[in-house]
C-alpha cells in the first residue's frame, strides 16, 4: 500500500475550487442552497485510484474527523506552451490527475 502523501499530492487552490468549496454556505442562489455537501480538490497521483484517493484523504485529516462521500476524478492534458524568453520555442505545461473529494455535510478540512 502507498504512502497516503504519496497519493494525494497537494491542494488545488484556483477560482473554480474555491467556488466549489463555498457551495454549501452560499444563500443566494435558490439551486445552490441545496448543495449541503461540501467538496475540495485535490492533485493526485496518476496511478491512484478512487478508494485508494478518498482512503489516503481521509488518513490525512484523521484529527478532523472527516468522512469521504464520493471522489470524482479527472485528468487535465498538458497544453502547448512557448519556451524562452521571447524566442518562441514550443513546450508544453505538464498535466496532471485531480479528484473532486465529497465529504459528509458538516465536515470541513480548514478552519473557515
Amino acid at each position: 500500500m502507498k504512502d497516503c502523501y504519496a497519493i494525494v499530492k497537494s491542494r488545488h487552490i484556483t477560482e473554480k475550487a474555491a467556488v466549489l468549496e463555498s457551495l454549501q454556505s452560499a444563500e443566494s442562489n435558490p439551486s445552490v442552497r441545496a448543495c449541503k455537501t461540501p467538496k475540495f480538490v485535490f492533485i493526485v497521483d496518476d496511478q491512484a485510484t478512487k478508494p485508494e484517493i478518498a482512503r489516503a484523504v481521509e488518513q490525512i485529516y484523521k484529527e478532523k474527523n472527516i468522512k469521504v462521500l464520493k471522489v470524482n476524478t479527472l485528468r487535465v492534458k498538458p497544453k502547448a506552451t512557448t519556451r524562452g524568453r521571447g524566442r518562441g520555442r514550443p513546450g508544453k505545461s505538464a498535466g496532471f490527475k485531480k479528484a473532486i473529494v465529497t465529504l459528509q455535510p458538516g465536515d470541513q478540512i480548514d478552519n473557515v
